[in-house]
């Protein structure tokens, strides 16, 4: 049963709803009956500020996250904040999700100001929307040095009646400083970065732990599929044994959650075992491609298993009915983080009965004194997970999570995200790719038809955001680079002309709406979105790739497949503008680097005419069977080819009128004579 977010904005009907209660976010609902007179980032909240000559608070989080709970808790809903922010501020709520644009910019403020960011983002500003200070979570009154959210509030409403110019000035300088920042930058990928990002990573590995770095310590799974590809390209046996410790121990801890699978967002300690429990779909679908690629070359069924997990666990409860994937899942119950997943000892013993219960709170680490808040994770943390895949133990697994389902409740962020979406689209592809399994590949075209259905519009311009029948949002960067990807990887996936024709048209409307002409790289948002005080332009990977980062990797696969030499330049183009940027800290731009080894290593490009039918299943097992990460595959037969040839003219010059299939194999641009067989096909790969 899925919990959605209608209704679960804590409402008390004895209170008039302000304006959020006409969005359709889930994060803006939830603040909806807040006391505060909140607006939704637009037109007429500025124009208020104007007229009334006030500053603006703004506050940007998103649905599951903890801190935002705690600070409405605290604050936005509390009379005596609420009677402040009220009479001194016009207060805007911005959902990070649905809008990443304005997140991103004064994210970037806040970052520049302060040296760190995070969620909930906290800035005033002018009624022009400059800035004029930033921070992050405030409690409602100081403690420990720490600022109260009334302090700041009172001082910074003083501030604005007496020093208003001072004030506006300032805001004007910040803005002035951050558009400065953007200047033209050309750099040059190569193997010495590659190489020097792997071994900052190694420097900031835990042996013990695996993860890099200390608590906080997030999956990053970007790190490990760039570390995967050095390992492969370099034979490098450390590299690869860095994602696998890093892979077995997540899995041990409690970021996984044992009983009804996925991970969550991070670990807060540096063993994994007490996680930030609420669940994002981007990070279980690239944790899944990190898995996968992982069973891929080392055949350790391990890997599968857990990537198998993960996917269940996305259909099962991160799934709509029309087959979009959903954003995330909260980390608090009942207003108590981690509530839903943790368990004692007795209520085990009570559900599983003594002999039975007994050894699932062994297996699983659930004690008397626990180990979160006098309560247990369940964990797998130093002992062999075989254990825990005793028929015995997996017998019971299902009779725990239908108990634990029935106990508490969970809020499902419901909104489907383009650019998420397409994340799990690729993992899904991939899997397809790798296990053969046509569950996973219905669930990334089933994904796919939703996007095109309901988050692209008559015009082929994709939308950020679709809620409760409603699509909302000029589509970023992201949205665009990352569905571009996705349909990279369902074309490799069943080499279906249309999904290569999209992504085409897609790069197309890409390049005219969000590419820097004069500055090379993209913009996160469109040139047809609403301006805001500056453009900003991401690069540095932070919980998923930079959009610029996966606009590269599209860039050169479209490139190897439809010979479009204008792609080449376009793709050396962006790979030049991200080594300038990466090239202090490559280690801080490792989705980059995987695109920068597929230019600089050693590749492969396959054209398969293909007569019969019949032979397509036979040609995909081989590829299945095969770790071909700088390896590019067209397929053309009878029912494509005219498509074909129109998106990628260059197979112009393969005929059909051959009297049986035909495998022509270029590796460093040289091509090899043909074979006419899978089994000469396989000792060319």
């Amino acid at each position: 049963m899925k919990i959605s977010n209608k209704g679960n904005n804590a409402m008390n009907t004895n209170r008039v709803p302000n304006r959020l209660i006409n969005e359709k976010s889930p994060y803006l609902l939830q603040h909806a009956y807040n006391p505060v007179n909140w607006f939704p980032w637009g037109k007429e909240a500025f124009e208020v500020a104007k007229r009334e000559k006030k500053p603006i608070f703004l506050s940007s989080g998103y649905s599951t996250c903890h801190w935002c709970h705690v600070m409405e808790h605290e604050s936005f809903e509390d009379a005596e904040v609420a009677e402040r922010l009220n009479r001194d501020f016009v207060c805007i709520k911005v959902d990070r999700e649905e809008r990443p644009d304005v997140d991103a910019v004064y994210m970037e403020v806040c970052q520049v100001l302060t040296g760190s960011g995070g969620w909930p983002l906290t800035i005033l500003m002018t009624p022009e929307q400059q800035p004029f200070f930033a921070g992050t979570y405030f409690p409602k009154k100081g403690w420990f040095g720490t600022v109260g959210l009334l302090d700041l509030l009172d001082s910074a409403a003083q501030q604005w009646r007496e020093n208003r110019e001072k004030i506006i000035r300032s805001g004007k300088e910040i803005t002035d400083a951050i558009r400065e920042r953007e200047e033209k930058k050309a750099g040059r990928p190569s193997k010495q970065m590659i190489h020097l990002a792997k071994q900052q990573l190694s420097q900031s590995f835990d042996t013990r732990n695996g993860g890099f770095g200390r608590s906080p310590k997030f999956p990053s799974p970007q790190n490990l599929l760039f570390l995967l590809r050095f390992a492969v390209m370099e034979s490098d046996e450390q590299a690869l044994s860095m994602v696998e410790k890093t892979l077995r121990q997540m899995y041990r801890g409690g970021i996984f959650d044992h009983i009804g699978y996925g991970f969550s967002r991070y670990s807060t300690d540096e063993k994994w075992l007490v996680p930030h429990f609420e669940k994002m779909l981007y990070d279980n679908a690239l944790l899944t491609m990190a898995y996968l690629e992982t069973y891929q070359i080392t055949g350790i069924g391990f890997y599968k298993m857990v990537a198998m997990k993960v996917m269940d666990y996305v259909l099962r409860e991160m799934t709509d009915i029309g087959g979009g994937f959903y954003s995330a899942q909260d980390a608090d119950s009942e207003g108590k983080e981690g509530k839903y997943y943790v368990f004692s000892p007795g209520e085990i013993l009570t559900l599983l009965g003594e002999e039975d219960g007994q050894a699932f709170n062994r297996t699983f680490h659930i004690t008397e004194e626990g180990n979160f808040e006098g309560k247990s994770i369940p964990n797998l943390l130093g002992q062999e997970e075989a254990q825990a895949t005793e028929e015995r133990i997996a017998s019971l697994i299902p009779r725990v999570y239908q108990y634990r389902k029935e106990r508490t409740e969970l809020r499902v962020d419901d909104k489907i995200l383009t650019s998420w979406n397409a994340l799990m689209i690729a993992a899904f592809a991939k899997a397809y790719r790798i296990l053969g399994d046509s569950q996973y590949l219905d669930a990334a075209e089933k994904a796919m038809r939703f996007l095109t259905d309901h988050l692209m519009d008559k015009n082929g311009n994709l939308l950020i955001r679709w809620r409760e029948g409603e699509a909302a949002g000029t589509g970023g960067l992201d949205d665009y680079a990352f569905s571009i990807w996705a349909l990279l990887n369902l074309y490799e996936a069943t080499f279906d002309v249309r999904y290569l024709k999209l992504a085409v048209d897609l790069y197309q409307k890409m390049t005219e709406r969000f590419y820097d002409r004069e500055n090379g790289g993209f913009f996160l948002s469109s040139n047809e979105a609403e301006p805001l005080i500056y453009r900003p332009k991401e690069t540095y990977d932070g919980a998923i790739p930079s959009g610029n980062s996966v606009a590269a990797a599209g860039l050169l696969k479209l490139f190897a497949l439809t010979g479009d030499t204008k792609l080449r330049e376009a793709e050396e183009e962006q790979l030049q503008f991200l080594a300038a940027t990466a090239q202090d800290y490559p280690a801080g731009y490792c989705f980059a680097l995987l695109t920068m080894m597929s230019a600089l290593y050693p590749s492969k490009e396959i054209v398969c005419i293909i007569r019969d039918k019949a032979e397509m299943e036979p040609l995909k097992a081989l590829l299945r069977k095969k770790i071909l990460f700088n390896t590019t595959v067209i397929v053309k037969n009878a029912e494509n080819a005219e498509q074909l040839e129109q998106v990628a003219p260059f197979t112009k010059a393969y005929a059909l009128d051959r009297e049986k299939s035909a495998y022509f194999v270029c590796e460093n641009n040289v091509c090899a004579p043909p074979v006419y067989t899978l089994e000469e096909l396989e000792k060319l790969l």
